[in-house]
């Protein structure tokens, strides 16, 4: 019979912080206690579970080699949970306490993160939230590697490992400058005005969502700008340089001169975007993460129409 690993939960979190930090040094800084622990723990760790975890750079650090990052990987959730289990230990009852590391969809941001963080810390004060901001793809690698523990992202492309609770369907629309000849039209068939310039959110999901749009609709866009920067996209059609299809809406003009976009519904029958939480597949979810998608729940049934 095969005898069980001996390790304990200082030597894994020693390791975890070793491998964020990139640094032994850094990550024994970030610890308070001394680099020779760090090094001594990681290297416990290697011996009792014969791989090696990290490759050292003279003078450039750590790196973790492939054994590392899926040992990383299957630790961060033990950590959250072990945290919990302490934090319930140590008498805090059905208190809600400690670090959530939280992901999201970069133009999620300005419409939504400000609001959650006001009506998540009204309830739960006592939790930390801190945050990993990428497009989608970067966002879905987060969440599946531990690096955060939910993502507040768009259902594209994230596969059979992501599990989701669905927070709303967001309709696409189109926005045209306020001068535009449809712009007081209110609703409008892709066709009216697919011959015209397309400012195109080049992010990469996105504009393959974008593209799938205007096909359903069986119209040929003509791309004439791209930008991965959501206001960009908004200046340029309010400068009259084009229309754009979007999900986010918003009504204040936009950030570069303050001139203001129209907002148009699409006529056609197209697909719009569930707007998810994320979380690895048979995760077990900390009280941490089940309040943040409890919270999340309660706001978007409070604001229809995003």
């Amino acid at each position: 019979m095969p005898r069980e690993p001996d390790f304990t939960l200082v030597q894994l979190r020693y390791f975890a912080a070793a491998a964020e930090a990139g640094s032994m040094t850094r990550a024994a800084n970030e610890l308070l206690v001394s680099q020779s622990a760090v090094s001594t723990a990681v290297a416990q760790l290697e011996r009792e579970f014969g791989v090696q975890l990290f490759i050292r750079h003279h003078a450039k650090g750590l790196s973790l080699t492939h054994a590392g990052e899926a040992f990383l990987a299957e630790i961060r959730n033990l950590l959250n949970h072990a945290s919990e289990l302490i934090e319930v230990t140590h008498g805090l009852g059905h208190a809600v306490r400690g670090s959530l590391h939280v992901g999201y969809f970069t133009t999620l941001a300005p419409f939504f993160l400000p609001r959650l963080l006001t009506e998540f810390g009204q309830r739960y004060p006592d939790v930390t939230l801190s945050f990993f901001e990428g497009e989608i793809e970067a966002v879905r690698e987060a969440t599946l590697t531990g690096r955060v523990e939910v993502a507040l992202l768009y259902d594209i492309d994230l596969g059979d490992e992501v599990e989701r609770t669905t927070l709303a369907d967001v309709p696409v629309h189109v926005i045209v400058a306020a001068d535009h000849p449809l712009a007081t039209a209110g609703r409008i068939h892709l066709a009216d005005i697919a011959a015209e310039p397309m400012i195109l959110l080049d992010l990469p999901h996105s504009a393959k969502y974008f593209m799938s749009v205007m096909a359903a609709a069986g119209a040929t866009p003509q791309v004439r700008h791209r930008s991965t920067n959501y206001e960009t996209v908004r200046a340029l059609v309010a400068a009259g340089h084009g229309y754009a299809l979007l999900n986010q809406r918003s009504t204040v003009p936009t950030e570069f001169e303050q001139r203001p976009v129209a907002i148009l519904e699409i006529a056609d029958d197209v697909p719009s975007l569930p707007l998810v939480v994320a979380y690895p597949r048979g995760a077990r979810l900390t009280r941490r993460a089940q309040a943040f998608i409890s919270v999340c729940q309660r706001m978007w049934q409070s604001q229809p129409g995003t």
